[in-house]
């Protein structure tokens, strides 16, 4: 009698180990099973790319891009057709969106599209206050505001290894209809006050100062009138990283701002002087060089101007 009732306990045990083994596996098996369906979850999420649009409205602004027309002049997209620019076979080399940085991005070369008096090329924004019209511009008096958010995404070196530098914003002078005919010009071209340059990973500005301080009336309006000053470098180095530009035009005053903690003022008899002429924003990748293989790209992630 004991001899069975050991053989039945024995046989229990036996039956509870192997029942306590199987659930054990099943349950080890619906864990790694989960553990999987987890992993495999991840390695979707971490392949679907967020989709990035850059925050710029083109409805005041044309582009020159740095190819001919059937002219064989720069080619030009005015609104408002330069809002579908993403879908313009011509335009897409030159002018296109990067969708996983949400940018614009400007690529510019040496090319036979130059505008008059520069032998550089651009793939460029230049303002119209008046969608389609270059006619209606603004000056220091009226008062002038752009920001942007731009980061230089690639550029060529030069024969010493230094990275060709671009204008990456300008204001433009302008000559009205009637400075135009009262000094003797066939167009309505004047000097940039402003140029700010992308050079070596720096920030640079360049402004226009009159050769003779004295000059007034039309003698402001030539061309030759005016001078390079000697330049202003920021302290902060950008490279190819993330960066703010501002510029605030008022009478008689500019102010740029590098990432908001770095000012150039430029509030002088120039300056002030300077209100005679009409003046309009530019903006993108106005590239410096004829190099031979040169290139650059420049991303824009936003844009705004107002008056």
């Amino acid at each position: 009698m004991n001899y069975f009732k050991k053989n039945i306990l024995g046989l229990l045990v036996i039956t509870f180990l192997s029942v306590n083994t199987i659930c054990l596996a099943q349950t080890d098996g619906v864990t790694e099973s989960n553990d999987n369906v987890k992993t495999a979850k991840k390695k979707k999420k971490k392949k679907k790319k967020k989709v990035k649009l850059p925050e710029i409205d083109l409805s005041h602004w044309k582009v020159t891009l740095p190819v001919t027309n059937d002219k064989g002049k720069p080619y030009e997209i005015e609104p408002p057709e330069i809002l579908d620019f993403a879908n313009n076979e011509t335009a897409k080399p030159y002018m296109y969106i990067d969708s996983t940085k949400g940018s614009i991005v400007f690529h510019a070369m040496p090319t036979n599209s130059k505008t008059a008096n520069t032998k550089y090329t651009r793939s460029e924004l230049r303002e119209q206050m008046i969608p389609g019209e270059n006619n209606k511009n603004w000056t220091f008096a009226d008062g002038a505001y752009m920001k942007g958010k731009i980061s230089m995404e690639e550029t060529s070196r030069n024969s010493e290894g230094k990275y060709h530098r671009t204008i990456i914003m300008q204001i433009h002078g302008r000559l009205t209809n009637e400075q135009r005919d009262l000094i003797g010009e066939d167009d309505n071209n004047a000097p940039p006050i402003l140029k700010i340059y992308w050079d070596n990973g720096k920030i640079r500005v360049k402004t226009k100062v009159l050769k003779n301080i004295n000059a007034t009336g039309a003698e402001l309006l030539h061309d030759d009138a005016w001078d390079d000053d000697e330049g202003f470098n920021f302290e902060q180095k950008v490279d190819f990283k993330k960066f703010v530009l501002e510029v605030k035009v008022s009478d008689g005053k500019m102010v740029i701002i590098l990432n908001g903690n770095e000012y150039k003022v430029y509030d002088d008899i120039n300056i002030k002087k300077w209100g005679v002429f009409e003046n309009y924003f530019k903006a993108g990748n106005y590239f410096q060089s004829r190099d031979k293989g040169a290139f650059s790209k420049v991303n824009y992630y936003e844009l705004e101007v107002s008056h």
